[in-house]
């Protein structure tokens, strides 16, 4: 599995069980529907990308920059590392690793 792969499936998972975890504590259904699409997006993106199909890591790029964009506006508007500065870092470092 090469880094592409893992930096998709991993931003992935960390947006999946963060949209659920935004539910269990806010109770927040757009953090359910928001981060288990993004999510399932993601980790659907880097299984295509191992499998060789062109359009795995252009999914896998465009949603990680979507997340990036939404979460730094949150944590401009919130100065909250969690879980908006968390989302941010972590993908930045997806989107490192898609790029090499």
């Amino acid at each position: 599995m090469d880094l592409v792969t893992v930096a998709a499936i991993a931003y992935g998972i960390l947006a999946f069980v963060g949209g659920i975890l935004g539910y269990t504590k806010a109770n927040s259904q757009t953090s359910l529907i928001s981060g288990v699409i993004s999510g399932v997006l993601l980790m659907i993106s880097g299984l295509a990308h191992q499998q060789n199909l062109n359009w795995g890591l252009p999914l896998a790029i465009g949603v990680t920059i979507a997340l990036i964009a939404v979460f730094a506006v949150r944590f401009a508007k919130t100065r909250k590392f969690m879980p908006a500065g968390l989302m941010v870092i972590a993908g930045v470092l997806a989107l490192v690793a898609m790029a090499v």
